[in-house]
């Protein structure tokens, strides 16, 4: 059973759900206890979780006005997390925040805003009472990509498929060595991977949340086989 580590994060419920179901064991991180050095040397796998934003300065920009900081430390931590986790090729799965973090710690941007930088943009932020599961909208797959793979048995549409969607922000300029694997009909990056890595996917929706239903456990599956070699 691969042992995951899962960075904190406020809700962590569904996220240690989705790896005991697809054959993992959850390891929720302490910052002031484990090291990323030390993480990456036990762990068989890195999972991203959701969040607040990450601080604009670490991506060259001022904060947008609807900046909502992270917890303290958080930002720091998981980019030298997933650097290190890159650099030994760690399995790696990114969600929400988490594809963010990926991206900014290769070099990448964001956009801050969605709704006030993107004014044609969907609705990427859904609230209400059902709002985790609640689909969204779709999201267009590349052929060939590893997503494409790990969905592809799970897909009505061989090309797409529908999202939960809680996000403002978004990436911008993709970060060193990771491309662009699906996207909103918006044009919005949904889903990105680095190819040259044994696992390395994020994506911008919230996936832990169909745990019990299994709408994405294929992806958790691939993670955890990744982890497990």
């Amino acid at each position: 059973m691969p042992l995951i580590a899962v960075a904190r994060c406020r809700k962590l419920h569904d996220y240690e759900e989705s790896v005991r179901r697809a054959g993992g064991e959850p390891w929720v991180l302490d910052l002031a206890a484990d090291r990323p050095a030390d993480v990456v040397a036990r762990a068989a796998g890195v999972l991203l979780t959701g969040g607040a934003d990450i601080e604009p300065s670490l991506y060259g920009e001022a904060p947008h006005p609807s900046f909502s900081a992270a917890e303290p430390g958080r930002d720091a931590y998981e980019i030298e997390l997933v650097r290190r986790a890159l650099e030994a090729d760690l399995p790696v799965l990114a969600i929400c925040r988490g594809v963010q973090v990926l991206n900014v710690a290769r070099g990448g941007t964001l956009i801050q805003d969605i709704p006030s930088q993107v004014p044609s943009a969907l609705t990427h932020k859904r609230e209400g009472a059902d709002e985790p599961v609640t689909l969204a909208h779709e999201v267009w797959l590349d052929k060939g990509s590893l997503l494409m793979k790990l969905m592809s048995d799970s897909l009505s549409d061989p090309e797409s498929c529908q999202v939960n969607s809680r996000h403002h922000q978004a990436i911008k300029a993709t970060g060193e060595g990771l491309v662009t694997v699906a996207t909103a009909p918006d044009g919005i990056i949904e889903a990105v991977e680095d190819p040259a890595r044994r696992f390395c996917l994020g994506v911008q929706w919230h996936p832990e949340n169909f745990y019990r239903t299994g709408e994405f456990r294929a992806l958790f599956e691939g993670f955890m086989k990744a982890a497990t070699r």
